[in-house]
């Protein structure tokens, strides 16, 4: 399949957006002199392990500072989805282990399931569940897709959370690699998921076959969803997820980026195993 034209930034939305991300970052992460020498591009210890609500990572690029911001301090997974004591979170396509370590530690005796197949990023988020001492981590290094197997995962540019299994990789081939994958519904089982208080993804157009296949067995079980939306890696929108959800009994609201027109958060809550929202 071709890639889809994507329709780009959002202009001086984007900048602004920048911009104002530079203090929260300073006043948010330390070491701050050194975070500071990684943006500006001047040299600096690598990995830098830094603090950031209370975490710590070990980081390498500005990406990896960036996600921890959108993670740790701007929250952006939790803006309608707060976490509560006890919760069972499931994150798919966990990364380093940024929602991961934020999640179990704000749900106490709850449990978070990760799953990452990237095997790079697989042993940092490990590193990073020892680093923070989060006992209630069970870390899985697959993939979820709409079946189980093995999927083609192109790392597209190199970057930490730029990695996917979705749309065209022809461009990319040279950097295939193949990993597992298993269902959502199969991970349930294993894992003896009863209930799913927060079902996390982010795995870059890979949530469109993942939500698209879910049956009500599976949606049944989960009481809420985010995930960050990606239009335009495969012929999907994020449309067609609201019009899912919402027509199997999950109310859903959709946040865009302020910075590129094609991706957003999506939070949908099943009004059968949430209290209702007051308005």
């Amino acid at each position: 399949m071709a890639d889809v034209p994507r329709s780009g930034s959002r202009g001086l939305s984007r900048w602004v957006y920048y911009l104002t991300s530079i203090p929260t970052i300073l006043r948010g992460m330390r070491p701050r002199g050194a975070i500071l020498r990684l943006f500006l591009g001047l040299p600096v210890a690598r990995p830098l392990e830094v603090e950031v609500a209370g975490h710590r990572f070990h980081i390498r690029t500005r990406m990896d500072a960036w996600v921890l911001k959108e993670t740790c301090l701007d929250r952006d997974y939790e803006r309608d989805a707060p976490l509560g004591r006890g919760w069972t979170v499931v994150d798919v396509g966990a990364a380093i282990g940024d929602f991961t370590v934020h999640a179990a530690s704000l749900v106490g005796d709850g449990v978070v399931h990760a799953f990452e197949p990237l095997p790079d990023n697989f042993a940092r988020l490990e590193e990073h569940v020892r680093l923070n001492g989060v006992g209630n981590v069970r870390a899985s290094a697959e993939a979820i897709a709409a079946a189980p197997g093995t999927l083609s995962l192109y790392t597209v540019t190199g970057l930490m959370g730029q990695h996917r299994t979705a749309g065209d990789g022809a461009a990319s081939a040279a950097s295939a690699i193949q990993v597992p994958a298993t269902t959502l519904a199969r991970a349930f089982e294993a894992r003896g998921i009863e209930r799913c208080d927060l079902l996390k993804i982010d795995c870059e157009g890979a949530e469109f076959d993942i939500v698209l296949g879910l049956d009500r067995g599976v949606l049944d079980r989960v009481a809420r969803i985010v995930l960050e939306y990606h239009d335009h890696v495969t012929a999907h929108t994020h449309g067609e997820l609201v019009r899912f959800l919402e027509e199997r009994g999950f109310d859903v609201r959709v946040r865009p980026n302020p910075a590129w027109k094609e991706l957003g958060f999506l939070y949908a809550e099943n009004r059968r195993l949430t209290a209702p929202r007051k308005r």
